[in-house]
């Protein structure tokens, strides 16, 4: 009975995204809290025209 073995990422598979990843090109840096919060807000903020209106 074989048994499958998964092949491990090298250094030269994972070279890729580890660039990706490391890159500082100098654009806006957005936390997560910041896009959920103003997503939130204008959900809010158009309920509450939309029941005023």
């Amino acid at each position: 009975m074989r048994i499958r073995q998964d092949a491990v990422a090298g250094p030269t598979s994972s070279a890729g995204l580890v660039r990706y990843f490391d890159t500082s090109g100098g654009g806006l840096e957005i936390t997560p809290e910041l896009v959920l919060g103003v997503s939130v807000f204008f959900v809010v903020a158009e309920a509450i025209l939309w029941f005023v209106l």
